[in-house]
C-alpha cells in the first residue's frame, strides 16, 4: 500500500485527485491539507511514500513547504504553474499534472510512480530548478525550534558559510538554511548581494564603509555595526557594484 497525503488549497482540486485515485487501490490517503503548514505537520506526522502538492498556495508555496521536509516523499505536482518551473519538472523527471488535471494524465502518471519512490534526489533537483525562477526568490523559508519564518531578502544583512549550512543574519537575529553559499550567490538578486569572501555574501544596502586593513586586505562595516573580511575578488565586485 502507498501511503499519500493531499495538499492544495482547492478543495475541487482535491476531491478530482480523490476521484481519480479511487480507480487505484494501491493508493491509500492518509491526509489532507489546505496549505503548506498544514502539510508539513502532515508529512512529519504520517511519513508518507507519496505527496500530490500544489504549488500557488496561500502562506507558504508547496516549494517552500518542501524545503523544509527532510526526509522528502515522491511528489507529484498538480499546478498551473509558470512555464519555467514546469520545464524544470520535465529535465528532471518528477512528475507534474497540469490543472485542469485530465484523468489519462493522471494514470500515466501513476504509471511512473514505481520508478520515483525514494528518489529524493530528483525532488532537490527540482527546488534547485525551481529557486532560479524570480517569483522564487523575493524572500527565504525557515524552520526555528519548530516554528516556519518567512524572511524576505530586503531584511538579510548578510550571509555567512556554516559547515553544512548558511547563516542567515537579519534583523530579527540569526536563521540556518541547508544550502549552499553558491546557491544563494546563483538566486539572490547580484544588483542587491555580492559575494564579498567564499564565507559571505553581503546586502549592499547595509554597507556604511570600506577600509584598507592591511596590504591589499579590506574589511567592510555593516549598519549592524559587523566588520567583515572582503577578499581580492570581492573587493572587486563590490567597488563596482558601489560604483566605485
Amino acid at each position: 500500500m502507498i501511503r499519500t497525503i493531499l495538499i492544495d488549497d482547492e478543495p475541487l482540486a482535491r476531491d478530482i485527485v480523490k476521484y481519480y485515485l479511487s480507480d487505484h487501490a494501491e493508493i491509500e490517503i492518509v491526509a489532507e491539507c489546505v496549505d503548506g503548514f498544514e502539510g508539513l505537520k502532515a508529512i512529519t506526522l504520517h511519513k508518507p511514500d507519496l505527496i500530490f502538492l500544489d504549488i500557488q498556495m496561500p502562506k507558504i508555496s508547496g516549494f517552500e513547504m518542501l524545503e523544509l521536509v527532510e526526509d522528502k516523499p515522491a511528489v507529484i505536482f498538480t499546478t498551473a504553474f509558470d512555464e519555467y518551473a514546469i520545464k524544470a519538472f520535465e529535465v528532471n523527471a518528477v512528475d507534474y499534472l497540469l490543472k485542469p488535471i485530465d484523468k489519462s494524465r493522471f494514470d500515466a502518471a501513476l504509471k511512473k510512480l514505481p520508478g520515483k519512490l525514494n528518489q529524493t534526489e530528483n525532488t532537490e533537483a527540482v527546488l534547485d530548478a525551481a529557486a532560479l525562477s524570480p517569483a522564487q526568490n523575493n524572500r527565504v523559508v525557515v524552520k526555528k525550534d519548530g516554528v516556519i519564518k518567512i524572511i524576505p531578502v530586503a531584511d538579510i544583512n548578510y550571509l555567512e558559510a556554516d559547515d553544512d549550512y548558511v547563516k542567515l543574519s537579519t534583523v530579527d537575529g540569526a536563521f540556518y538554511k541547508n544550502k549552499t553559499m553558491a546557491y544563494f550567490e546563483q538566486t539572490l538578486d547580484v544588483s542587491q548581494f555580492i559575494r564579498i569572501h567564499r564565507s559571505y555574501i553581503i546586502n549592499l544596502a547595509q554597507v556604511t564603509k570600506i577600509e584598507l586593513k592591511e596590504k591589499d586586505s579590506y574589511v567592510v562595516l555593516l549598519k549592524s555595526d559587523i566588520w567583515l573580511p572582503v577578499s581580492k575578488t570581492g573587493y572587486v565586485k563590490l567597488k563596482a557594484a558601489l560604483g566605485l
